[in-house]
């Protein structure tokens, strides 16, 4: 790990924070390396059931990769190659809250979008704003933004580079709600507390089966849900949840 990142687990919900708010909490590539490690005590402790990503500071979740960084890459290839923020994100197992306080701008707006849930706070701004620097977004930009508000305002931003505010965010369904700066954090833990008092296996099923939704054909997405069903119901916390309800009692999940 690193101080510029910072890493908590309380009550069965990680925190993974970006930690430079005197850089927009920019990641650098030492940053990269210690959020993949992050994600990966995330995937193998059974312990973790959600997962919080947010930025220091007032003023920023996160304004991308650190461009004064990008030039120690020797080639294109090694910054292909490189350990990337955005994809240890999206590769998280337990369902992600993205909690956006301030600026979230290129890698930053990708790490949102590749959390399963976004909350910002009033002052959050977000932009794709690679195009004014002479490329494009590679965590998913385009793949997670136009699903998230369409084609048309995702070629807005693409195109433009600029950048639109919380209430648009909001409008647009890039965001699942607003709250004061203040409570961002109270309000994704206590999302996150909801989600982990859930059937762990159950709500990593249902990431997965979301995902999937996403890129397969209908009938096939159908049958895909089925199966997970299938599997959630022989675990022993489903045994668990129909016990509960008939005794009539809270359920105590295991993830088993």
């Amino acid at each position: 790990m690193t101080d510029n990142v910072l890493f908590t687990v309380t009550d069965h919900v990680a925190t993974i924070t970006l930690n430079r708010p005197e850089k927009l909490n920019a990641a650098t590539p030492q940053m990269s390396k210690a959020i993949v490690a992050a994600t990966e005590e995330c995937n193998r402790n059974d312990q973790v059931r959600c997962v919080i990503v947010t930025g220091a500071g007032p003023k920023a979740f996160c304004a991308g990769s650190d461009i004064a960084e990008l030039d120690t890459y020797a080639t294109p290839w090694d910054f292909r190659n490189r350990a990337d923020y955005c994809d240890a994100i999206n590769r998280l197992l337990k369902p992600s809250i993205a909690a956006v306080n301030g600026y979230a701008l290129g890698g930053g707006l990708e790490t949102a979008l590749s959390c399963d849930i976004r909350i910002a706070s009033r002052n959050a701004r977000f932009a794709a704003p690679e195009i004014k620097l002479g490329w494009i977004g590679g965590g998913g930009m385009a793949a997670f933004l136009s699903r998230s508000i369409g084609m048309s305002n995702t070629a807005l931003m693409l195109m433009t580079g600029d950048a639109i505010d919380a209430e648009q965010a909001l409008a647009w369904g890039l965001v699942s709600e607003l709250t004061e700066p203040e409570d961002l954090l109270s309000r994704a833990f206590a999302i996150a507390q909801t989600i982990a008092s859930r059937a762990p296996i159950a709500a990593e099923t249902a990431k997965l089966n979301l995902r999937a939704a996403c890129s397969m054909p209908l009938e096939k997405a159908m049958e895909y849900e089925r199966d997970l069903q299938t599997i959630c119901f022989a675990t022993a916390d489903a045994k668990e949840g129909r016990a509960a309800f008939k005794e009539k009692r809270a359920p105590v999940f295991t993830r088993r």
